[in-house]
């Protein structure tokens, strides 16, 4: 799966997608993630990419040529943006994050998404350009770096040969629940015992336990 992000900080992706199975499913050839540097697409020689906005208010805009044609550049398309390639910007007013949304955005062979940063983007980047966009949740952070680098950590996870084929089928939200507590050795630590349901050896009894203890999980955080 190919992924383009298309960010003002490019280094901020370094780190993250250098460890762990990020980095496996990069050297195994299953994830192909490039990023690119939107001020690279600008045509002043401060490379400027912000403006304050018409009508006012605190903060700077991020102006709408540079992500257009550092979009366009690198997914070839023309003006009329007639692609396959889903096109997501980062924004809280994009729709909410999900598992679903994940497993759908992973059978797809490619994605590009848009990070954007201080007051927002120029609107036009998302009425004209975007063909999605899609927020983390109900919290404001500096910029679309995070949630981006969270969504593709999501979607990689759902493709195959990243993890064992079970896997994703068990985790939480795979089918609309949480998962059950996990235990491991020492089997007394502090005090603290694990259950003795789970060193029964009866597998029947601890399969009950531990559909009981997620739907417990599940419905305790829709309570929240």
């Amino acid at each position: 799966m190919r992924v383009d992000v298309f960010t003002l900080f490019p280094a901020m992706f370094q780190s993250p997608f250098a460890e762990s199975i990020m980095q496996r499913a990069m050297t195994q050839g299953l994830l192909d993630l490039r990023v690119h540097n939107i001020r690279d697409y600008t045509i002043d020689r401060h490379h400027v990419c912000d403006d304050m906005a018409f009508g006012g208010g605190g903060g700077m805009v991020m102006k709408p040529e540079p992500i257009f044609t550092a979009v366009e550049s690198v997914l070839k398309i023309s003006e009329s943006h007639d692609t396959v390639v889903p096109i997501i910007l980062m924004s809280p007013a994009g729709r909410r994050f999900s598992h679903k949304i994940a497993v759908e955005l992973a059978m797809r062979p490619r994605i590009a998404l848009i990070c954007g940063h201080y007051e927002g983007v120029d609107e036009r980047v998302r009425e004209r350009l975007c063909t999605d966009a899609i927020s983390i949740g109900d919290y404001v952070l500096t910029g679309g770096e995070l949630p981006a680098m969270a969504i593709v950590d999501a979607v990689l996870r759902q493709l195959p040969g990243v993890l064992p084929e079970f896997a994703p089928k068990i985790e939480s939200h795979a089918h609309g629940s949480l998962e059950y507590p996990h235990y491991t050795r020492p089997q007394v630590f502090r005090g603290w015992a694990v259950p003795d349901v789970l060193l029964s050896g009866n597998h029947a009894v601890i399969e009950k336990w531990r559909k009981t203890e997620s739907a417990q999980r599940t419905a305790a955080a829709l309570e929240e």
